[in-house]
């Protein structure tokens, strides 16, 4: 067993792209990469054999929070973690719940412990601190987990976002200190990635890069983007915060977004992106492709599908 790696191959010089490689236990991840989203435990409409190919992907995303109540930690653990429970033995990155903090506002209460929120499955009330969080996501078994953070709305004020930032960083001490007392399980080795909040204010941004680059962490993410703020905006503070976060160690930014999103990110050194978009959109008949989005109504799909038999006729 060893922690991550991240061998950085090729740096564009036009740009700040990358090219790179994350070692991990279960594998190695070929950087830039995009993580489809396995919410609860698999990638909706698309099975395991279509993951490996034609798709190829090299990690997939578990969401904690809907892991936690459904299937739940004890057939995870029982079945031996995620990988085993869904025969995924490629890497997978398991988030910390803290999006639910945000996307969930009706059904939740943030305070110092933590953040309590009601299931929306049966009701029931359930706490995520910073130390369960990070013995959950030990039991879910993902190669890299997150930290706990909150996740402020893009429009916040800045008193709200600096109070925020500074509940953040509070937490990550939490799950630091949780994470190096507790064990990795399943026999690999698990990697903590910190988060950088600030919502859309440079200087609290730089103080939470500073703040995450100090913890030595094997990876850094971005988080608190696309949530609301203009496009351009998000461009500006990635681009900013890259500039901050150490350039040895895989960035992450989290739940980023269409095709033209990633590539602008990626000319701004970003390694990793995750976003439910494909498969969402995809379920409701909208493709991205190379010649643009296409809205498969009954005429277009029946043409789609024409093509496609003409195709395999002629293979």
């Amino acid at each position: 067993m060893a922690k991550l790696s991240f061998q950085l191959q090729y740096t564009d010089q036009g740009s700040k792209a990358r090219v790179g490689e994350i070692i991990t236990d279960h594998g190695t991840i070929q950087t830039p990469i995009f993580m489809p989203v396995g919410t609860v435990g698999s990638v909706k409409a698309v099975t395991q054999q279509q993951l490996h190919d034609p798709i190829k992907a090299q990690i997939i995303l578990g969401n904690t929070y809907h892991l936690y109540l459904r299937p739940g930690l004890e057939v995870l653990e029982k079945a031996g973690g995620l990988h085993r429970f869904n025969g995924w033995h490629k890497p997978i990155l398991t988030d910390s719940g803290g999006f639910q903090v945000f996307s969930l506002a009706g059904i939740r209460k943030i305070k110092e412990e933590g953040v309590t929120f009601q299931s929306h499955i049966d009701g029931s009330r359930h706490l995520f601190s910073p130390e369960a969080v990070m013995d959950i996501q030990r039991t879910i078994g993902g190669d890299i987990i997150m930290a706990f953070d909150e996740c402020p709305p893009g429009g916040s004020e800045y008193d709200y976002a600096k109070k925020s930032l500074e509940l953040t960083n509070r937490w990550l001490d939490r799950c630091i200190k949780r994470f190096d007392e507790t064990e990795d399980k399943y026999g690999y080795t698990q990697n903590l990635f910190p988060i950088v909040q600030g919502a859309t204010f440079k200087d609290l941004r730089k103080q939470s890069c500073e703040y995450v680059s100090e913890k030595g962490a094997t990876g850094n993410a971005i988080g608190g983007l696309s949530v609301g703020e203009p496009e351009p905006v998000m461009y500006e503070i990635c681009d900013w915060c890259c500039d901050y976060l150490p350039k040895e160690k895989p960035r992450y930014l989290m739940g980023v977004g269409t095709p033209w999103n990633i590539l602008e990110c990626i000319g701004m050194g970003v390694d990793m992106f995750d976003c439910v978009m494909p498969t969402r959109n995809g379920r409701n008949a909208m493709l991205f492709t190379t010649n643009g989005i296409i809205n498969i109504d009954n005429k277009n799909g029946n043409l789609i599908t024409r093509r496609l038999m003409k195709d395999c006729l002629v293979k």
